[in-house]
């Protein structure tokens, strides 16, 4: 009997180690399905990233950990960030926990440079350098044999954010410190090595120096062409810069042929902002080679993407400032739940200090009527921010803003009509808003408010009276062309200058000129007379 119950308990621990063995081979079947998952996810993000988006959505789903979700929400920014989606990139890119303790400190370091690449495309430039300082700061804590290949990549978005702000020579110093810092780890990694060259070719296009940008121009060609990864955001943007580098060196047809290289990996990715670059310098070319027929196409093309692009970045700017506004109250929020909890926990002190005495009552009671102001200090504080929050959907109720917010975008739109900012094509209400630190929706409702006009006419109004004081003051300008005057004054068609100059003087520009030139020859002959 008892070597029956033996046999029966040994065959018991035999089938128990078997499940035990069956869940961890599970385990770890799953584990590694997960890592392979990954891999693609991350192998997809240049090449495909509407693979690499339903991979990463996945993961996402399926995430355990705070690391896995961040890991996935990195992928999910940079896929949407390649196909020209700046607003589901944002919504991933600024998720809180992607910057949790417990996720990996080059997670989180990659995760501010996206963030910070976000904002340099916004315009937002202030935020973004504030988001790679704190990327410095954490590779301090990394080992050393991981630092380098983040620290330049950190450093290649810093460069970056200095052509944006059109600092070009110290672009290139900085590019020159890290070939001389890092030379060894350049020369074994190639991907960090290319990023170098194109922006070093992006620096010397700036300065006008082109044949050096035509060197290192070839040189990240001879990368590109060299590295196994299908990176189509990296071609198209490779080919991009060549396109217009020839353009700028008047080699037309040479610039005709790469931009359209450039053309089909941009069309493959969709992306409207790499699709509006390359469709305004194809409209630029036909223009300059005299090819009336394609330049129409192309621009008409180029004008959609514009019109598209803009209203990409405001929504963009708007979504950041709406993150920054929920942070903020979210950081009120933990505040006023901690000291509800010290209210909570007075109010226990208190009621076990009155079995001590009446001293330690009255004291207990100043800490809970302390307790309270603050309460409703912090209270008073959340409304007026939420107040002064930007609305998600555009209203026809006038927008509240604080006083002091009004005076300072007053101040430096009275600024700005005494530069000639206004003179920049690329001029837009999202990138104003970026230039003043503050959102769309304030800006447009000050100028509203103040000028009586919206954005578009506000600017309108500047660049014409600004071509009008030209014509005026300088009278060569009235034999330059119609087209020359309107790209002076920051328009980028004839047509739209035409159209807006009738609308503002209420005339057309060519009748204003001759009727100026008439008046300028009686007054030469009425002085000849005298």
């Amino acid at each position: 009997m008892c070597k029956k119950s033996f046999q029966t308990l040994l065959v018991l621990k035999q089938a128990s180690q078997l499940v035990l063995c069956l869940g961890l081979l599970f385990n770890l079947q799953g584990y590694s399905q997960q890592e392979d998952l990954t891999l693609n996810a991350k192998e997809f993000v240049y090449s495909n990233p509407d693979e690499s988006i339903k991979i990463a959505n996945h993961l996402l789903k399926t995430s355990s950990d705070n690391q896995s979700s961040a890991v996935a929400n990195l992928y999910l920014s940079q896929s949407y960030l390649v196909k020209g989606d700046y607003n589901n990139s944002i919504n991933y890119a600024f998720n809180d926990y992607n910057q949790s303790d417990d996720v990996n400190l080059d997670t989180r370091i990659e995760n501010l440079v996206i963030k910070a690449s976000l904002l340099r495309r916004i315009h937002l430039k202030k935020q973004a350098q504030d988001c790679l300082d704190n990327a410095i700061a954490l590779t301090i804590q990394l080992p050393k044999d991981s630092k380098t290949s983040l620290i330049n990549l950190i450093k290649l978005e810093e460069v970056k954010l200095l052509l944006a702000r059109r600092h070009n020579k110290e672009a290139l110093d900085s590019i020159y410190k890290v070939e001389r810092n890092y030379k060894t780890f350049l020369s074994e990694n190639a991907n960090h090595q290319q990023g170098l060259y194109l922006v070093k070719a992006r620096a010397f296009n700036n300065l006008m120096i082109y044949d050096s940008a035509s060197v290192y121009i070839d040189k990240t060609i001879a990368l590109a062409d060299s590295n196994k990864e299908n990176n189509l955001y990296e071609k198209a943007s490779v080919y991009s810069a060549l396109g217009y580098l020839q353009l700028q060196k008047k080699e037309f047809k040479k610039s005709e042929e790469t931009l359209f290289i450039a053309l089909r990996f941009a069309e493959i990715l969709d992306n409207p902002f790499l699709l509006e670059q390359i469709k305004r310098d194809l409209a630029i070319n036909y223009l300059a080679s005299n090819q009336e027929n394609q330049h129409r196409v192309f621009n008409n093309e180029f004008l959609v993407l514009n019109t598209k692009v803009e209203l990409i970045e405001q929504e963009s700017v708007n979504s950041v400032y709406n993150i920054f506004a929920a942070q903020d109250e979210q950081r009120i929020l933990i505040e006023k739940r901690k000291y509800t909890n010290y209210f909570y926990m007075t109010l226990l002190a208190a009621f076990i200090v009155v079995l001590v005495g009446i001293f330690i009552l009255f004291k207990s009671e100043a800490k809970k009527k302390r307790l309270r102001e603050i309460i409703n200090y912090l209270e008073v504080s959340r409304a007026k921010f939420t107040k002064a929050k930007p609305l998600k959907k555009a209203s026809k109720k006038e927008i509240s803003i604080p006083q002091d917010t009004e005076q300072s975008i007053l101040t430096k739109l009275k600024r700005f009509e005494k530069s000639e900012a206004f003179l920049n094509k690329d001029m837009s209400l999202a990138v104003l808003a970026g230039k003043f630190e503050t959102n769309t929706k304030y800006l447009s409702a000050v100028i509203n408010k103040h000028y009586n006009d919206n954005f578009n006419t506000f600017i309108n109004k500047l660049r014409i009276n600004y071509i009008i004081d030209k014509l005026n003051n300088d009278p060569v300008y009235m034999n330059y062309k119609i087209s020359y005057l309107a790209s002076e004054c920051g328009f980028t068609t004839h047509s739209r200058f035409a159209t807006t100059f009738k609308s503002v003087i209420g005339m057309p520009p060519v009748t204003f000129i001759d009727l100026l030139r008439q008046e300028r020859e009686e007054k030469n002959k009425t002085n000849l007379n005298e």
